[in-house]
């Protein structure tokens, strides 16, 4: 399986290619639609979602909500496009007019400068429309159908968020999707403790209006996962790397954990593995899952643990100092229209990337041209490792 984005922030609208989803899975474009419209709330979000309601259309590949087989392509417009249509014209030439929002003072923290340098491009839009984290959008869209398919396959994940800034959203961590999924969907933070609620709001309403912005902690819980997904032959074969290869590449993931990720390192040996134990009919298990459902870069068969950190938003509104492109004098950084915290919709987007590796992962693993000789496949695969 792969997929392709393409689109800018403020272009005409985003675009998404998926080529080996199995013939026969059943798309519900509902709800990929209600998954676009979570990606943009939570607390802490700016004007430009009051603007965006985000809707798929799926153009290629699907026939009666079957798909087909063939590549997906989907689509989602960009209605702030009308207020930008003169600036960001695919092809019309360059003029002084569709130039007003030319960007000459990079953001620091941001793609702005180094992509110009790269790309030598000197109005720095050129790196920002793109680099921009609206193109996650289409990895929601995309990340939903591989959760159709995953939950196809008995398989479930969720995204949340477990702390923003330096206030932990509960300290216990349950690995049964279907409760955590009932605990989040409670608040617009995305938290397990409904009681820290309060004390977030007020944090991200104070950070606000001082012109600076918070990041936080997202964990992704993956429940039902087959044993043995991902290899030990070779460091490009393991699915835990592979899986946190697709995190950091997340617009502001600065880290990557596995199970107790870090903390690991403080621990002795035998307060970090987990004990194997064995039943007549579930086969192997594990007595805890301190490693997060991996070893050997391979699931294990307890539930998939993975942790990303988000740093801060780097577009400030008390902007910070930066150098202007063409004159080099110390200026402060241009200022987009921005959020002071996108971790609610972060959880959902690191949510969408993982159900995608998992998706890859299984379609490489197993004979996917039909979506019910998959799930033959994967059946009658669970059922071999109960009995090894």
């Amino acid at each position: 399986m792969y997929f392709l984005t393409a689109g800018e922030s403020h272009g005409p609208q985003l675009t998404g290619i998926i080529e080996g989803i199995p013939a026969g899975l059943k798309i519900d474009v509902d709800q990929i639609n209600l998954a676009l419209a979570a990606r943009q709330g939570g607390y802490g979000r700016g004007n430009r979602q009051k603007i965006e309601h985000d809707q798929v259309q799926i153009v290629g590949g699907l026939r009666h909500g079957i798909a087909l087989g063939s590549p997906l392509a989907l689509t989602i417009k960009n209605r702030d496009h009308a207020h930008w249509s003169k600036i960001m014209d695919p092809t019309s030439p360059e003029t002084a007019e569709n130039t007003l929002r030319r960007v000459d003072r990079p953001r620091p923290g941001h793609a702005d400068l180094v992509g110009g340098m790269k790309y030598r491009h000197q109005d720095l839009r050129n790196v920002l429309e793109r680099s921009s984290a609206r193109e996650t959008a289409m990895r929601v869209a995309i990340g939903s159908i591989c959760k159709q398919l995953l939950n196809q396959l008995d398989i479930n994940l969720i995204g949340y968020v477990q702390q923003i800034g330096k206030i932990e959203g509960s300290k216990d961590f349950p690995t049964n999707v279907e409760q955590i999924e009932k605990k989040i969907t409670q608040n617009d933070l995305r938290i397990l403790d409904t009681q820290q609620v309060t004390a977030i709001h007020e944090l991200i309403d104070n950070t606000k209006r001082a012109g600076n912005t918070l990041g936080g902690i997202i964990r992704v819980v993956a429940e039902n996962v087959p044993a043995g997904l991902g290899s030990y032959i070779s460091w490009d074969t393991k699915l835990d790397a592979k899986l946190a290869a697709a995190v950091m590449g997340v617009n502001a993931m600065k880290g990557v954990a596995i199970g107790d990720g870090f903390t690991a390192a403080e621990n002795f040996g035998s307060e970090v593995m987990d004990p194997i134990t064995w039943s007549e009919g579930n086969g192997w298990s594990r007595m805890s899952n301190h490693l997060g459902g991996f070893e050997g870069g391979m699931t294990n068969g307890m539930p998939l643990i993975i942790q990303a950190a988000m740093k801060p938003i780097p577009t400030l509104y008390k902007a910070l100092q930066s150098i202007n492109l063409k004159t080099r004098e110390v200026q402060k950084a241009n200022v987009e229209r921005s959020d002071t915290t996108a971790i609610v919709p972060a959880s959902i987007v690191i949510e969408s990337v993982v159900a995608i590796e998992l998706a890859k992962i299984i379609t490489d693993t197993f004979e996917s041209s039909n979506m019910s000789r998959l799930q033959k496949e994967v059946t009658d695969y669970r059922q071999e490792l109960k009995e090894y």
